[in-house]
């Protein structure tokens, strides 16, 4: 029986490490990097493509940015930036570990202050990419909370639990009412549930309340991949993923298999939009069940 466990806990970690191995992946070729930008306020911005939706924040002595997507894309956003402002980009934030957020880090140099979540920063010191070249790391991590910079250029960073990863940080830009959610919010959909990085199917609808109800005064949500949405979706995201998590561990205790349960999975009424991948629908219905067994 415990060898079936570890089998089956095997099979998931593998799937999902091979997921998030693509995601990672550099764009082969001679394709020409486009960032695409969208104005969000006067001096917030999204740059989508090449990885995960970045953030541009503009403050009174110089650029944030938040997720610097796939390796080999940090001129492409810094020329995108200059477009936008002559200021110098002087901090990083990190939502979490994956190459598509952090893969251009180290291209912004030493003099450039990373943060990020304390796990997200031990997550990183396993990469291949940053044991060859450590200048992009964290220098400054959290634990729960904490707030760069004073008056409208405040940016608040929240941590509230396991979700797509073990270290997924919530930044807030208060003075805008703007959030970047990284990837434990990356769009309507089933989420990408990353064990090897601590990644939890069964704290993640926990988490996600946890935010809605902690975090105040935010109108909205730039997603990890998707488009921007209205702050009411994190609760309604969260419902979701609990309904998911629910239905799960019922088709455990009915002692249905994986397969068996991924094959009949259909989305209540209420989140008809939400685009359902067959193939993580099964991933996340093993790493219910793998959770259920520890």
């Amino acid at each position: 029986m415990k060898r079936a466990v570890v089998l089956t806990l095997l099979v998931s970690v593998g799937a999902v490490s091979a997921v998030v191995r693509a995601m990672q992946a550099p764009a082969q070729g001679d394709q020409p990097k486009v960032v695409e930008v969208e104005k969000l306020k006067d001096n917030l911005y999204m740059l989508k493509g090449g990885g995960g939706n970045t953030a541009v924040f503009v403050t009174t002595k110089g650029v944030v940015v938040v997720d610097t997507k796939l390796a080999g894309w940090g001129q492409p956003i810094l020329d995108k930036i200059k477009t936008i402002t002559d200021k110098p980009v002087t901090t990083i934030i990190n939502t979490h570990t994956h190459g598509d957020h952090t893969g251009s880090n180290s291209f912004f140099g030493s003099s450039v202050d990373v943060v990020a979540h304390e796990n997200t920063k031990a997550n990183m010191e396993k990469m291949d990419a940053f044991k060859a070249d450590p200048t992009g790391l964290p220098k400054k991590t959290y634990k729960d909370t904490l707030s760069l910079f004073s008056g409208p250029d405040r940016i608040d960073l929240y941590y509230f639990g396991a979700g797509h990863t073990n270290g997924d940080a919530w930044i807030v830009f208060p003075e805008l009412r703007v959030m970047h959610a990284g990837d434990i919010f990356s769009g309507r959909n089933l989420p990408l549930i990353d064990v090897n990085n601590g990644g939890s199917a069964s704290a993640f609808p926990q988490t996600l309340t946890r935010a809605a109800n902690g975090i105040k005064d935010v109108d909205t949500i730039i997603t990890g991949h998707s488009t921007t949405l209205p702050f009411s979706a994190l609760q309604e995201y969260a419902s979701f993923n609990e309904q998911f998590l629910t239905w799960a561990r019922a088709q455990q205790k009915a002692g249905r298999s994986v397969d068996d349960a991924a094959a009949a999975y259909t989305p209540s009424a209420t989140f008809q939009g939400y685009t359902i991948q067959p193939d993580r629908v099964k991933r996340n219905v093993q790493i219910v069940y793998d959770e259920a067994r520890r």
